[in-house]
């Protein structure tokens, strides 16, 4: 294994120049930066975690709670993971995946243990019981999602109450005036999870302020549950001409069944959805959609970590805008039904 000093040898510095170079501690010229740089590459050098952690006090790693649950699209997920991951590396961070089921025990572990220089938290819930134990701690923390009283936290996320405003404008301009959304599973509204919660609000309000009306429908999944969905809907609302998917599993069951209907997409009814862009359009209808950022998400939340823990100000809160593509699924909504 290459050593420090012989780094120093190859480079023709002092040992202490290179840990300077590798610690930032201290000024160091950008040529001898430059000369360390190229005998670091040369000779394959990788500084000792241990003894790093222990000169710097310091681990150099992040942990990100994911949660790993059947009623959440794994997918999506795993984007934003792997956009931590990689920015991470970047600022020379590594990561510790912890899953959500752990909870406070495992927020608890990671702040009492040191394990980790800081962490990351997904599936966030409007009141999140993971808050309390993170404000008591001086441990940086980022939200990949907004709580209701997001005080003391810095958060990254969607607009999801404009994306939900976003989705029924689109229908209302198209002349909709009945609309339908196929939202996540029960357990996720249960849960107050905060990016469906806040996408049914922002589209139920901004429906009023149109004059439209709105039913909301869960889906646990499976193509009998969408049948038995579809059914209830058109029983309840016959002239519902405008659908919103909130739930990238139910995209193809929704699309199957209204075809089983005799429904045509776009003639008969519209379809919106909110969806990552691949989702869309490898749809069998390609989909008017909303994406989700997962790769901006992750990528802002590592950001503003760093930014933390090197001590600069960054912003508490970070809402990325929603942007909606025209596709195929939506059109002018049928003057009769």
């Amino acid at each position: 294994m290459v050593t420090l000093a012989e780094v120093a040898q190859h480079a023709g510095v002092s040992a202490s120049t290179v840990s300077y170079v590798l610690s930032g501690k201290r000024s160091i010229s950008a040529e001898t930066r430059e000369r360390v740089g190229r005998s670091i590459r040369a000779l394959g050098y990788h500084p000792n975690a241990g003894a790093r952690a222990l000169a710097s006090n310091r681990s150099n790693i992040i942990a990100l709670m994911i949660p790993l649950r059947t009623d959440m699209y794994v997918p999506v997920m795993m984007e934003i993971a792997t956009a931590v991951a990689t920015t991470a590396r970047t600022h020379g961070y590594d990561i510790l995946l912890l899953t959500g089921e752990e909870g406070l025990d495992a927020v608890r572990r990671v702040t009492g243990s040191g394990l980790a220089d800081a962490m990351i938290l997904m599936d966030v819930e409007l009141d999140d019981d993971r808050l309390p134990l993170l404000r008591a701690t001086e441990q940086p923390a980022v939200l990949i999602g907004l709580p209701t009283d997001p005080a003391g936290a810095t958060c990254v996320d969607l607009d999801w109450s404009a994306t939900g405003a976003l989705c029924v404008e689109h229908l209302a301009e198209l002349g909709h005036r009945e609309v339908a959304v196929i939202g996540e599973a029960p357990a996720v509204y249960e849960r107050h999870t905060g990016f469906a919660v806040r996408t049914l609000d922002g589209l139920r309000s901004r429906a009023r302020e149109l004059g439209l009306k709105v039913l909301h429908r869960p889906w646990e999944g499976g193509y009998d549950a969408m049948a038995a969905t579809l059914s209830r809907i058109f029983d309840e609302r016959p002239r519902t001409t405008g659908f919103v998917v909130q739930n990238e599993s139910a995209v193809e069951p929704l699309l199957a069944v209204l075809r089983r209907l005799g429904r045509a997409v776009p003639e008969d009814v519209s379809v919106v959805a909110v969806c990552p862009d691949q989702v869309a359009v490898q749809a069998s209808v390609r989909l008017t959609s909303v994406a989700v950022p997962a790769q901006e998400m992750g990528r802002h939340s590592v950001d503003l970590l760093v930014g933390k823990l090197d001590g600069r100000e960054t912003d508490d809160v970070v809402l990325i805008a929603p942007e909606l593509t025209v596709r195929a699924s939506s059109g002018p909504a049928p003057t009769a039904l």
